[in-house]
């Protein structure tokens, strides 16, 4: 989603990724609903409803350019964050407990996912991360998180006013590579060490992060 912020403006893709996360997410549902864990995902609900109303009423307020430029920082300081935790993870830990992971992610999640129309899946890691949850059960229960979220932001778009046409046709344009990006996930969920996937995913936030930041 950074990489479509370079070129198209935020308020038009946040809506797109939106019906794109419900379509996605029930493509892994479809075989991984069983590992749901169904309990820290009622408990995640409250606070990503929450999130939603604040993001909403944000996204109303700033221009697209001012939204560009807030993913950028918003994703350079994620990156080197989750750099830093790779290798310091006790003192991760300590920084933010797992109380507080589980409350800062369920708000978060639903703020910055209404907000930039990405990235939520971030903020429901660190939930589940508050949880310990096995690898399956985590990529399951994640799926079930940004259904719901991807469901809750399209309803609240539309009520804005902020579903439109163009949303509709980059939606339409992007499935085929969203097909094409479950079976690569597939494939590296199985082929790739965790450690390693966790890396590259920071590298490329980083990377996405400074052209966003610096866009006129």
């Amino acid at each position: 989603m950074p990489l479509f912020a370079l070129v198209l403006p935020v308020k038009t893709i946040a809506p797109a990724w939106s019906l794109i996360g419900i379509l996605s997410s029930a493509a892994i549902l479809g075989h991984e609903r069983r590992l749901v864990a169904r309990d820290a995902f009622v408990r995640f609900l409250p606070g990503c409803a929450l999130g939603v109303a604040a993001g909403l009423l944000l996204f109303k307020s700033i221009d697209a350019a001012s939204l560009a430029r807030l993913l950028g920082i918003f994703v350079i300081l994620y990156g080197g964050w989750s750099f830093w935790r790779l290798g310091h993870p006790r003192g991760a830990s300590r920084v933010l407990p797992p109380v507080a992971l589980r409350a800062a992610g369920s708000f978060l999640s639903g703020a910055v996912g209404t907000l930039f129309g990405a990235m939520a899946s971030i903020f429901f890691a660190m939930y589940l991360d508050g949880f310990g949850a096995s690898k399956g059960v985590f990529r399951a229960t994640l799926s079930a998180m940004l259904f719901t979220l991807s469901i809750g932001r399209t309803i609240a778009y539309a009520a804005a006013g902020e579903l439109n046409v163009d949303s509709l046709i980059l939606c339409g344009a992007a499935l085929p590579f969203m097909g094409l990006g479950l079976l690569v996930g597939d494939k590296l969920h199985t082929g790739l060490s965790e450690r390693t996937f966790q890396y590259l995913v920071a590298g490329a936030l980083v990377m996405c992060g400074l052209p966003l930041l610096l866009k006129p």
